[in-house]
């Protein structure tokens, strides 16, 4: 039987340990920490409240091509649904929300914008799945799609800033700037219009879920698979070099390409060692996880429905805070994610005490406190929050890096978003997997297609190292 080794137990390292094993092959994960998830961790951040630590609303994962053909449901995992999936208010005039019904979302925006948001995102939705199946590989590869994807790829190549300009109303305008700045880069900048087109296009076909009982259900679900297939987790083995790892024919590394050529070596083809030593990390987050007693009470009705509440105004004030955290300024109003987790899954929250979720996007490598920052974005579209404010917990930039190696100087997604790291990460290569060492392949979000709780950086990676051992996925 041939084995495996797979360091580090986030989504991606989970999911390329479950493709090996249900491929037959002897499979053991090593993860540094005491517990599994990676950035899909939860734990009671605020006494009897249960809080995500990192990655909390799925509509990524929920879509994953991969983790929709694991039965994870069998495991475990349950998908919630908020009423309304997010809402991006302003300082006057009406917010924009986002439901998972096109034509509902269109409804609720000034005309015309109803009918331009129904154009784009109705086609975008309706073939979403299809899409997936390419846009979630590299981009070297056969499309099975190529019509879909022929239509998508010009718009996505657009700055976020231009795609914009489809909308003449702020609440459009800035509902879609605030999804697209989910790519932590300039709004400016050619490719940001992706991020906004995918998550949109992904949560109007299946919604913005959050997983019961906290993210952590996701790796669990995902570990329960693995066992079922004979694969094993240690925990609390630190991997610093080759000389740690047990025999095995391959190895998968769910780390930042940094630690890869950290552990490797010399075995690098210097090619290789340069680029990963090169990639590039983007902006930081700093996250504050509050226990709010009766909520945020927020001053338009829909924001107290909605699973997420992007806060950070119009369009083009997101737009100048991500040009400031880019260029390593930190923003007076940066743009924050607010998550209300607990409006989909009541398990979060104790009685009528509520955990709110929340991270600003800060310069990389951010060592300020960016709490009051916060506190006041919050405040400015909830009169009265602050009082309400029972406990908090807070993760600045730096320690973000502590918490988990993968997130350098903060950065949660574990790689700039630039237009080369998008076209090549962590390095130009046909397989973007391989490391160019016989058997051992590269798994995080820093590979293709990037950030989220959707595996499929793992699983891609697993299918390049069955290829290696001549097996079948």
């Amino acid at each position: 039987m041939s084995t495996a080794v797979v360091v580090g137990s986030g989504p991606n390292g989970l999911a390329g340990a479950v493709r090996l094993a249900r491929a037959g092959v002897d499979v053991t994960v090593l993860e540094a920490a005491g517990t599994i998830g990676g950035g899909t961790r939860t734990s009671e951040l605020t006494p009897g409240l249960l809080h995500d630590h990192c990655s909390a609303v799925h509509p990524m994962a929920v879509a994953s091509p991969f983790l929709r053909t694991l039965g994870l449901e069998e495991h475990g995992l349950r998908w919630c649904l908020p009423e309304i999936d997010c809402v991006h208010p302003l300082d006057s005039g009406p917010a924009g929300v986002l439901h998972r019904s096109v034509a509902r979302t269109a409804e609720g925006l000034p005309a015309p914008d109803g009918p331009r948001w129904r154009r784009l995102f109705g086609p975008l939705a309706e073939g979403y799945d299809e899409l997936a199946e390419d846009i979630m590989r590299p981009l070297a590869h056969v499309p099975r799609h190529p019509l879909r994807l022929a239509r998508f790829g010009p718009l996505a190549l657009l700055p976020a800033t231009a795609l914009a300009r489809t909308w003449r109303s702020e609440a459009a305008r800035a509902l879609y700037g605030g999804v697209a700045a989910h790519a932590f880069r300039p709004l400016d900048r050619p490719a940001t219009a992706a991020i906004g087109l995918t998550i949109i296009a992904a949560g109007h076909r299946h919604g913005w879920p959050v997983a019961e009982g906290g993210s952590r259900a996701v790796t669990d679900a995902l570990a329960a698979v693995l066992a079922r297939h004979g694969g094993r987790i240690e925990t609390g083995v630190r991997v610093r070099s080759l000389a740690q790892l047990p025999p095995a024919d391959v190895v998968l590394f769910d780390l930042a390409p940094g630690a890869v050529a950290d552990i490797l070596g010399d075995r690098l083809p210097p090619r290789v060692a340069r680029a990963y030593r090169r990639f590039r990390h983007g902006p930081g987050a700093f996250k504050a996880d509050f226990a709010v007693e009766g909520g945020v009470p927020w001053a338009d009705p829909d924001a107290r429905r909605a699973g997420t509440v992007h806060l950070g105004g119009t369009f083009e004030e997101v737009a100048a805070a991500e040009r400031a955290v880019s260029a390593g300024r930190m923003p007076e109003r940066p743009f924050v994610l607010v998550g209300q987790q607990y409006l989909a899954d009541p398990t979060r929250s104790r009685g009528d005490l509520h955990p709110v979720w929340s991270y600003a996007h800060v310069p990389h490598g951010y060592d300020g406190d960016a709490t009051e920052a916060i506190v006041r974005q919050i405040e400015r579209f909830a009169p009265g929050f602050r009082e309400r404010v029972v406990d908090r917990s807070v993760r600045s930039a730096d320690s973000y890096e502590e918490y988990n190696p993968n997130f350098v100087g903060g950065d949660v997604v574990t790689g700039a978003n630039t237009v080369r790291q998008i076209v090549g990460r962590p390095r130009p290569a046909l397989d973007p997997y391989s490391t160019g060492v016989p058997g051992m392949y590269i798994c995080s979000a820093a590979t293709p297609p990037g950030a989220g709780a959707h595996g499929m950086c793992g699983a891609q990676a697993a299918d390049s190292a069955l290829r290696h051992l001549k097996l079948s996925a």
